[in-house]
């Protein structure tokens, strides 16, 4: 998100200076299964259908119109559904989806095998949206970064935020004993903006969460869509919370799983890969090998052949999930120019280039979009009392 941010920035002619804790696309950015899209802007878009078509729309033009192989393609998604339950699920939510204008449909078996040969075809059907995509998370993001920098910004990398202090109107950011001045700030640093925001006396409650994902070896083209599962849609959608403590839509609730979640693609150099879990473990970042082997097990059941392949590598990646599941994208009343875009989920890459364009243009224009009316920081945001 802070590398669309800046390339947008850059592009309206600000100037603009990019602080990466670590490497471009070291974290979450990097970390991710590189799936995009929504199901189309329907009649009356709404804060989602600008961040999720929004961003499929700058991912086209990051690779067709500026030139980037980033690995994009709209492939479209199919989603298993596993039993009656989520049947009944799936044929409410895709009701409601075209009630308002959505592409989204809901496809036999056989209908599904037409379009990803190697499914399962024993399964209760599968949901289908032709405005799905998918890329490369680590070249989307560079190339983000190369567009910010080729018009005009600087990029900062290995240059973790230690203190911030306003001055006048504007701030002074600090990264051990490298100074920085701005006139406007963007805080937009996922998983750690909670400990960003104690520095300035505010709790941004923001919680990382940890997901993980596994590879096999690269092999022919065999994945043609990007894949998942109605499973845990359907549980959340029963029981959005574990607990009273937690973020929205979590697969497990202290060490005991409350359901699967399943996603995932086939990456251009021929590895399929997939991942789900999301669980509360602060900043851990190490690989529950028990989690992947669900995962493993559960994308086997929607794709068979997978069950005669190898974990060839895993990893994890940590999330920032906010209390009400929406994000939190705009001003920071409390302060002067000071503005925030984070927590987006387990969807950051699909939905944070989106997010970087409506956020810098609330900066350059000084009046936001009326999407983001949905995601006003201050709903969620308190002064810590010292």
């Amino acid at each position: 998100m802070g590398c669309s941010a800046a390339m947008f920035l850059a592009d309206a002619g600000m100037d603009v200076n990019l602080l990466d804790r670590g490497e471009i696309s070291g974290e979450a950015s990097g970390l991710n299964a590189g799936s995009i899209g929504g199901y189309g802007w329907g009649r009356s878009p709404s804060l989602q259908e600008h961040l999720t078509m929004g961003s499929l729309d700058i991912f086209k033009s990051l690779q067709i119109e500026k030139g980037y192989d980033i690995e994009f393609r709209q492939s479209g998604s199919l989603v298993a559904i596993q039993s009656l339950n989520q049947y009944e699920y799936a044929q409410e939510r895709v009701s409601y989806l075209k009630s308002e204008g959505m592409q989204v449909e809901i496809l036999s078996p056989n209908e599904a095998k037409s379009y990803e040969p190697n499914l399962n075809g024993d399964l209760n059907g599968y949901m289908y949206s032709s405005y799905r995509g998918q890329a490369d998370p680590i070249k989307s993001t560079r190339a983000f970064s190369e567009v910010a920098k080729n018009n005009g910004a600087i990029i900062t990398t290995s240059a973790p935020v230690t203190s911030l202090e306003q001055a006048g109107q504007g701030w002074i950011v600090r990264s051990h004993n490298r100074v920085f001045n701005c006139q406007a700030l963007l805080i937009a640093t996922g998983a750690w903006t909670s400990e960003i925001g104690n520095m300035i006396g505010l709790n941004i409650p923001i919680q990382p969460v940890r997901g993980q994902m596994w590879a096999t070896d690269s092999i022919p083209p065999r994945i043609f869509h990007t894949i998942s599962s109605m499973e845990s849609s359907e549980y959340w959608h029963k029981n959005p919370i574990v607990n009273e403590d937690s973020p929205p839509e979590l697969t497990h609730n202290g060490d005991s799983r409350v359901t699967r979640h399943l996603y995932g693609r086939q990456r251009a150099n021929g590895e399929v890969i997939f991942g789900g879990d999301r669980e509360l473990l602060g900043f851990r970042d190490d690989v529950s090998f028990t989690g992947i082997e669900v995962n493993k097990t559960h994308a086997g059941e929607i794709l068979p052949f997978l069950d005669q392949l190898s974990v060839k590598r895993t990893w994890s990646g940590i999330m920032p999930f906010s209390p009400d599941g929406l994000p939190l994208i705009g001003r920071i009343e409390q302060y002067e120019n000071l503005f925030l875009a984070t927590g987006l989920g387990s969807s950051g890459f699909g939905r944070g280039p989106g997010s970087g364009m409506l956020v810098a243009d609330l900066i350059v224009r000084g009046e936001g979009h009326p999407a983001l009316q949905e995601s006003i920081p201050t709903r969620l945001i308190e002064e810590i009392r010292r």
